[in-house]
């Protein structure tokens, strides 16, 4: 197999398992966890960021940006003032113009506010940001962000730090399908089957946060997700078989004894 590397804008991820940074018990924990995953890049939430207290440790003394792609996030906003806001500080702290767009629309169910990321989106674009946009699982809206220049859609499968897995692979399929740019699966991730499902639609990767923190041992969690997104990643461009509604013999009833 030729090498299957995910091209995100200018970068080039050698795996399609994207990590999150937050809920993890220290930065150690954080930084055994990513390595575990094999993951290329991890997501950082800007406003959440220590760059006040110098006596406190970071996570860049964990995880070396240099060997790592790290993507600033705009986890907690709430509208499209404060996205933009927050992308633009991340662009002047640290240079980083691929970054992940998300703008929330409630605290309680945390789904994304699409009105406000669709105007948020335009905007970045056109300030030369390379976007990372995540949103609903309705196809329409996807291509939409497409069409004003995301560099990536990333579709929730259920509530963020749900864990309620993928509930809707229609949806899935068809943005996919639609879609010229990569689809990365973000937001209620369970378990390694999940992973595996939203690979095996066709997904160009998947987003973990909450399932591989907040597991009882975080980094075998970690390494089961790197192996899930391997298998499923395979599994659809080996291609599977026909469903059928009747039984099928694994061999055939000629020439039996």
């Amino acid at each position: 197999m030729k090498k299957d590397n995910l091209k995100i804008g200018k970068s080039i991820l050698k795996s399609r398992l994207i990590v999150g940074t937050g809920k993890y018990k220290n930065f150690k924990q954080t930084a055994d966890a990513v390595k575990a995953s094999g993951a290329d890049m991890v997501t950082v939430a800007v406003r959440r960021v220590n760059i006040l207290d110098k006596k406190k440790p970071v996570l860049m003394d964990y995880l070396n940006p240099k060997k790592i792609i790290y993507l600033p996030n705009t986890a907690g906003c709430f509208n499209s003032e404060e996205a933009l806001r927050t992308l633009r500080l991340a662009r002047e702290m640290g240079g980083w113009k691929l970054v992940k767009l998300e703008v929330l629309g409630d605290k309680k169910t945390l789904y994304p506010n699409m009105i406000e990321t669709l105007k948020s989106t335009k905007i970045l674009v056109k300030e030369g940001f390379k976007v990372m946009v995540y949103c609903s699982d309705d196809p329409i809206i996807a291509k939409k962000l497409e069409d004003h220049g995301a560099s990536a859609i990333m579709p929730l499968a259920s509530p963020i730090g749900s864990g309620r897995g993928i509930k809707n692979k229609l949806n899935l399929s068809i943005i996919k399908n639609n879609s010229k740019i990569p689809v990365i699966v973000d937001a209620g991730i369970g378990t390694a089957s999940d992973a595996t499902i939203a690979m095996e639609l066709g997904c160009d990767g998947v987003l973990v946060n909450t399932a591989i923190a907040k597991a009882k041992n975080p980094i075998l969690m970690a390494k089961s997700m790197k192996h899930a997104v391997i298998a499923g990643r395979k599994s659809f461009l080996a291609g599977r078989i026909k469903p059928q509604n009747y039984g099928s013999p694994s061999s055939t009833f000629e020439g039996l004894i």
